[in-house]
């Protein structure tokens, strides 16, 4: 299925919300704002920025209401103040891939189950240059990591599906219990953010953690 259909038979079965972003059909199209600003949209001086054009996304989702640089877009800290009115689902799709690039169509992919997922000995064997490092975390070291980096406590807003190895599966935290949809939505509401390998956020994570690890069995260089 399409990202587009899979948006177009969500929104049909009752979705509303993607990540952070809330999901209106109307008359004569689609609204998309920041869920926070659900209670202002439909004052008649919401004081909303209005935008109409969906690859303006992009640029509201580049950074975050203090200016800080959003590195994933699956940061829980999306900019509120906006309202984006489109004429068809398709300029929808394109906004929302803006802000949360490729997840409707991995969660298509998952729900078809032909969705293809990266272990994360997987993503870091194929690390080269400084990153290569990274490949000699400990198991201990990177079960901790998720916890220390992912999950919403640490504005992530993903649902981590890989493991560290084919045997290996995460340890059970708030991290890796995660489904993907911040707040207090149920699935029949919201479709959520998956993550299907390690960002490299992540990986640049395990090569500080590889290197301290390192440091520490050898104290004497």
């Amino acid at each position: 299925m399409s990202p587009t259909a899979f948006l177009e038979q969500s929104l049909a079965n009752g979705i509303h919300r993607i990540g952070q972003i809330e999901i209106r059909a109307t008359s004569s199209g689609f609204q998309l704002f920041h869920a926070d600003d659900l209670a202002l949209v439909d004052q008649p001086d919401h004081g909303l920025t209005v935008h109409r054009d969906p690859e303006v996304a992009r640029d509201i989702s580049t950074y975050s209401e203090d200016g800080t640089y959003r590195f994933t877009k699956g940061q829980t800290n999306l900019k509120r103040g906006w309202i984006m009115i489109l004429d068809s689902i398709k300029d929808t799709r394109r906004a929302l891939d803006h802000f949360y690039p490729a997840a409707l169509g991995l969660v298509a992919a998952q729900r078809d189950g032909t969705l293809q997922i990266e272990t994360l000995r997987e993503k870091l064997n194929r690390q080269t240059g400084m990153y290569r490092f990274a490949r000699n975390i400990s198991d201990a070291g990177a079960q901790q990591l998720v916890q220390e980096v992912c999950g919403p406590a640490h504005q992530c807003a993903k649902w981590i599906l890989w493991k560290l190895d084919a045997e290996t599966p995460l340890d059970d935290s708030e991290a890796s219990r995660f489904r993907g949809i911040p707040g207090n939505l149920p699935e029949t509401e919201a479709i959520p953010l998956v993550c299907r390998e390690a960002c490299n956020h992540f990986v640049a994570e395990c090569r500080k953690v590889s290197k301290a690890e390192h440091a520490a069995a050898n104290p004497g260089g």
